[in-house]
């Protein structure tokens, strides 16, 4: 299908070109949701309703195009596609139910920035699921197969294991707040301002040395231009309003380091 490869490569252009304005641009303005929510973006909706929605595609598009790649019978390809996979039904189905029943559904989320993420996300499960399905045509051949899916499997599981539980730190804080913020401690929360992002930057390595290719760099590389300027504006955000209360030897979102 030329076609199609021509789309395929398109579209990979298109997630490294994305990367840098979106470093340069989120270090000057923040996506208005969550604690860096104002007024100004529109029309809104409840965050969970939004995160269901926007990070959706990653589930319906993967199995929607997966069926057709030429590997589609391979069981290397099942096994790698699988994390992806589990990772994006934690985003979109528990993640949402946790949101929606603690106090920040209180709070609202911008439709333009959930069509945003809804626009990416359709981008990025197209590049990994077509990638993996399809694309990748040294799952014979490559010795090195197995090797790299389970270290990157391991980062992956730990950097996911470390997003989910600062995720539900974050939300039972809520809760206790009564929808507002309190300074979170304890664990990771010691060291970083942003411990749910670093986990979720780990995982995307991980996926990046498990697929071993531009796909999954190129996905890396957003992710960090994507979190990390959230992260140092995170960081900036509790030293403002908690200011004395709030450690000042935190760093942002890499522990020891930044």
């Amino acid at each position: 299908m030329p076609s199609d490869q021509t789309l395929f490569h398109y579209s990979l252009l298109c997630l490294y070109l994305i990367v840098l304005p979106t470093w340069i641009s989120l270090i000057f303005l923040q996506a208005p949701y969550g604690k860096h929510n104002r007024p100004g973006w529109g029309p809104t909706m409840s965050p969970s309703l939004a995160w269901f929605l926007m990070e959706s595609p990653t589930l319906w598009l993967t199995f929607l195009l997966f069926p057709f790649g030429q590997h589609f019978s391979n069981p290397k390809a099942f096994v790698l596609m699988s994390p992806f996979l589990f990772h994006y039904f934690n985003r979109t189905v528990f993640y949402p139910l946790r949101l929606s029943k603690s106090n920040s559904q209180a709070r609202t989320f911008p439709v333009s920035i959930a069509l945003m993420a809804f626009g990416f996300n359709l981008l990025n499960a197209y590049l990994q699921a077509r990638w993996v399905s399809h694309y990748k045509n040294d799952y014979e051949n490559d010795k090195l197969f197995w090797w790299r899916f389970l270290v990157g499997l391991l980062i992956f599981i730990v950097g996911m294991w470390v997003n989910i539980w600062a995720d539900k730190v974050l939300v039972a804080l809520k809760k206790q707040g009564g929808g507002g913020y309190k300074v979170p401690k304890g664990g990771l929360f010691d060291l970083v301002s942003c411990p749910n992002y670093f986990g979720e930057i780990t995982e995307w390595f991980g996926w990046a040395l498990m697929t071993w290719s531009w796909v999954g760099f190129g996905f890396f590389l957003y992710t960090c231009a994507n979190l990390v300027p959230r992260a140092r504006a995170s960081s900036r955000w509790y030293l403002e309003k908690f200011k004395e209360d709030y450690p000042k030897d935190r760093k942002a979102v890499i522990p020891f380091l930044y």
